[in-house]
């Protein structure tokens, strides 16, 4: 296997450029998610490793290989650079069985018959397909085609897997059960991954590491699952990881003030918060599960607007001065706390985390949303 890095690697298509010299490295054996929005770019990287695009400046090693440098005039064609490629339509020939699909990239390669046969039932076994092996795509689920993409993928035994969006079509069960495949074959086979997806679930689950990208193509930030959702760099990391509040705050007094309300928080200025409140105040972010609707009084008071049951939690949308929070709770916690919250009332809020922004950061594009 081997691991993959992009040295000041940039594309543009006429005056429009996609990726600005962009450069890291993906490690062996890693399972590294690009994340963002649509047309931020991130498909483009895939191709670009994969070598269905060509850079206009920079470098690409794979493993101990340049297998792209424009400047060194070297280009490496795709079927030589030891890559699976699996997209998000599946793209798997209707008209060839199951067995037929997997074999076909060793047939190109005029791999003996026995090999290729041995290989082609591997893979399929390692995707769980076994017994399915005579079945044609249109008697298949959704999942079991995009399995049959990933069998055929692997039989080539590439050093890196390309997965560009290939849980998108599927359902929400699907894609659960899928994903914890893709993991459990990096697992079994070791391979490195480079995955491309705007589903925030997927690449918490999967990934070992996450680059998010914003709609310029630029990377706000690398990490692991875990530092990218609870160590966000800025508020569009913050924002793009889940469902967030933003909420404008004034200072008076010593004392942080809801816009447009009487409501404060108990919150203490850190030292380094201070210049950028006095450059134009601060916006706090949090997750509607990091609030807690108090059964007392809080110093933290609004109206409830709307109420929605989710299945497993309620959604509530409050208003306090001239912000809108949104609130979500377990929904035995409500039922053991007996809230029976209407429309109208009169509800007290309690915050149990959250990260500062300053209004200025943002402005200045460093934070945008």
């Amino acid at each position: 296997m081997a691991g993959v890095r992009l040295q000041n690697v940039s594309k543009s298509y006429q005056k429009h450029t996609v990726v600005h010299k962009l450069s890291l490295s993906i490690n062996d054996g890693e399972c590294f998610t690009f994340l963002g929005p649509s047309g931020c770019g991130k498909t483009v990287v895939l191709r670009i490793v994969a070598g269905f695009e060509q850079p206009d400046m920079g470098e690409i090693w794979i493993g101990d290989k340049l297998v792209c440098s424009p400047e060194k005039k070297i280009f490496m064609p795709p079927e030589q650079r030891h890559v699976g490629v699996v997209f998000q339509d599946y793209a798997v020939w209707p008209h060839k069985t199951v067995y037929e699909n997997v074999i076909y990239p060793l047939v190109i390669q005029k791999i003996p018959r026995g090999e290729a046969s041995d290989r082609a039932l591997q893979a399929i076994a390692m995707v769980n397909l076994d017994g399915l092996e005579a079945r044609l795509p249109f008697q298949l689920s959704g999942g079991q085609q995009q399995r049959v993409a990933l069998a055929r993928a692997l039989v080539s035994r590439p050093e890196i897997m390309l997965l560009d969006e290939p849980l998108s079509n599927l359902d929400a069960n699907l894609r659960e059960e899928m994903r914890f495949e893709i993991k459990d074959l990096q697992k079994k086979t070791g391979v490195t991954i480079l995955y491309v997806t705007h589903d925030q679930e997927v690449a918490l689950a999967i990934s070992d590491r996450i680059a998010i990208m914003d709609r310029g193509g630029a990377i706000r930030q690398i990490g692991t699952p875990g530092e990218i959702f609870e160590q966000p760099a800025d508020s569009f990391v913050f924002k793009f990881m889940g469902v967030s509040n933003f909420i404008p705050l004034e200072l008076h007094n010593g004392r942080f003030f809801l816009t447009g309300s009487d409501s404060f928080l108990d919150y203490s200025l850190p030292v380094e918060c201070s210049e950028a409140l006095r450059a134009g105040g601060m916006v706090a972010a949090c997750r509607p599960h990091d609030i807690r609707i108090a059964r007392g009084n809080t110093n933290v008071r609004g109206t409830l607007k709307r109420a929605v049951f989710l299945g497993s939690m309620i959604d509530y949308r409050i208003l306090v001065g001239e912000t809108e929070i949104r609130v979500q709770q377990d929904i035995q916690e409500a039922l053991a706390e007996h809230h029976t919250l209407k429309e109208g009332d009169t509800v007290h809020l309690q915050f149990l985390d959250l990260k500062l922004f300053s209004r200025e950061e943002i402005a200045a594009g460093k934070g945008v949303i």
